[in-house]
């Protein structure tokens, strides 16, 4: 399982003030979200996963010099949300240099046409965000009766889809997206829900790709090192042990 690092994109900077060396009293706060993605990159993170919080007010990336600046600072994929809503976004989200992107699950759902357009699109840099939360489904207006997270998941994954990002989990949902997992061959990652280093390891254990954390690796809550060792000392003993 990756830790995937993610960053909040506002008015060209970081929504949170980054202090790598906090707890040491060592290195400089920034919001340069450049300089922000250059740091985690630099202790080991493979991909990074950027929030443009305007271009989801606006409908369409708007982020998108900042983007350009983390994409010719780092040499990893970077998997860009917020805004992107059709397949025109898509285009430009990888234009500015985003990678992969994340489309939200109303865009798709109820449009099999609007997701076959992202697929031809973004092919396999494409994931779909989806809530597992019943509630947060019911939420959305739907046509007609609100599909199940199931139902929504075999929808996707019949479609072609191989990405999902996942966010309002708990624990308690885990071994059902373990489990839609391995039944769809479907990559996962679950955004965010995890505030400390337990819900990582219970993360890892379900089985799932990655786990995006922004606030919890700012705060210092979960120590990204930390997290990514012990995912790969996890991944040790199960090749060992099998």
């Amino acid at each position: 399982m990756q830790i995937v690092p993610s960053i909040d994109l506002q008015s060209g900077r970081s929504r949170l003030v980054f202090w790598p060396g906090a707890s040491s009293g060592s290195g400089t706060a920034t919001d340069r979200p450049e300089k922000i993605a250059q740091h985690f990159v630099s202790v080991g993170a493979k991909m990074l996963h950027l929030v443009d919080l305007d271009g989801a007010t606006r409908g369409a990336p708007a982020n998108t010099d900042v983007i350009q600046r983390i994409s010719r600072s780092v040499a990893v994929p970077l998997q860009l949300a917020g805004g992107i809503d059709g397949p025109r976004q898509i285009e430009l989200a990888f234009a500015c240099g985003a990678t992969r992107v994340v489309v939200p699950q109303w865009v798709v759902a109820e449009s099999v046409q609007t997701l076959r357009d992202c697929l031809t699109v973004a092919r396999d840099w494409l994931a779909i965000g989806i809530d597992a939360r019943a509630d947060r489904l019911a939420d959305h207006s739907w046509h007609g009766p609100p599909p199940t997270f199931e139902t929504l998941v075999e929808m996707l994954a019949g479609e072609g889809v191989r990405r999902l990002v996942i966010s309002h989990w708990t624990p308690a949902d885990l071994p059902r997206i373990g489990a839609l997992a391995t039944r769809h061959d479907i990559e996962i990652q679950l955004a965010g829900g995890a505030a400390e280093p337990a819900a990582v390891d219970a993360a890892r254990a379900a089985g799932v790709n990655g786990l995006i954390l922004g606030e919890a690796l700012f705060s210092g809550a979960i120590d990204f090192g930390a997290a990514q060792d012990n995912t790969k000392q996890a991944t040790g003993a199960l090749a060992l042990n099998g």
